[in-house]
């Protein structure tokens, strides 16, 4: 038996508790991992409250980052084996493969062996950030060196992601932040450039930075009011690309600016990665290769022992973090 987090009614981080489980052993095309850390994501406490594009099946698991060691690999599996040290990618269903637990099973698919330059603490805090600006500014977006990229969320760890690969292709990474408290970390973290939406006009800013030409590309997990603005902050061509649903307040259809500038908007979400495995070893590839030279390094916010899961959600639900929340066993 093992112990693993899991939640029996939807709502707020209180309604997590540990419950007792027999995993089993993999099955074909699965792997057995002993957890040690866990990378903590935005998508997880959406998927508790209910307002996640998946559905909850209660009792549900949780969970899509953690790293650790191999114990069994299921029949068929391939280039890993018990005793590896490995990490998990986000390309499973929660419904399925949750890993907030002392035991993980998951698709072999979605266990990378990370790299020896890493913590645990940094190889649970790699993939949903890195994967998804990747995704995102690279594949749909395009990203060359002098475009200009604008940042919303830029503090998370999937903001932060986007500033290492925009300055890792020669492009210019412009951070939003709502108040002026994380204006210097940000700047420290790589931001060319931040604009306090708070106290200063998103668009005016970005046209003003870039000699009024405007940004090539949004980056947005936000979406609600603020969409305008990063429309009318947008050259023309360029693209909107919203990646999540944060705020709660209805999101308006940039009509005027995205016929005057013939705007692309082009969501985005992971599995647009995750379900094709070519296109998911190329995205991989981008990553390791980054780490490797240097040009990426997860940032770890704040770490919480694996008893204070509920405490560490909580944390995460203030948006005081710089960075990633990691859970350690």
């Amino acid at each position: 038996m093992s112990r693993i987090v899991r939640f029996h009614q939807l709502g707020g981080p209180e309604v997590l508790i540990f419950d007792e489980m027999e995993l089993g052993a993999p099955r074909a095309g699965e792997v057995r991992i002993r957890v040690r850390t866990l990378g903590l994501n935005r998508a997880e406490c959406m998927f508790r409250r209910g307002v996640y594009p998946e559905a909850a099946v209660l009792p549900a698991k949780l969970g899509y980052e953690a790293a650790g060691e191999v114990e069994a690999v299921g029949e068929g599996v391939t280039g890993l084996a018990p005793g590896d040290i490995v990490s998990t990618i986000p390309a499973f269903s929660m419904n399925q493969h949750g890993v907030y637990g002392e035991i993980a099973v998951v698709p072999a698919y979605a266990v990378v062996q990370h790299p020896s330059t890493l913590s645990l603490e940094e190889a649970a805090s790699i993939w949903m950030q890195y994967l998804t600006a990747y995704g995102a500014i690279v594949e749909y977006g395009k990203l060359a060196a002098g475009d200009a990229v604008i940042i919303t969320a830029a503090s998370s760890s999937v903001g932060i992601a986007a500033i290492q690969i925009a300055n890792s292709l020669g492009a210019i990474p412009i951070a939003a932040t709502r108040t002026a408290a994380k204006r210097e970390a940000l700047l420290a973290l790589g931001a060319a450039h931040v604009i306090v939406t708070d106290e200063q006009d998103l668009a005016a800013e970005v046209i003003r930075i870039t000699r009024g030409r405007g940004a090539q590309i949004a980056f947005d997990p936000v979406a609600g009011p603020g969409f305008e603005a990063l429309a009318a902050a947008l050259q023309e061509e360029g693209i909107l690309i919203p990646y999540g649903i944060l705020s709660t307040d209805p999101t308006p259809y940039p009509l005027e600016s995205a016929i005057l500038k013939n705007l692309t908007i082009h969501a985005f979400t992971l599995p647009f990665l995750t379900r094709d495995l070519d296109r998911l070893e190329i995205a991989k590839a981008f990553v390791l290769n980054g780490i490797a030279a240097g040009h990426f390094k997860p940032i770890i916010a704040r770490t919480f022992p694996f008893e204070q899961i509920v405490e560490a959600h909580r944390y995460m639900e203030s948006n005081q973090q710089i960075g990633k929340i990691v859970v350690t066993l």
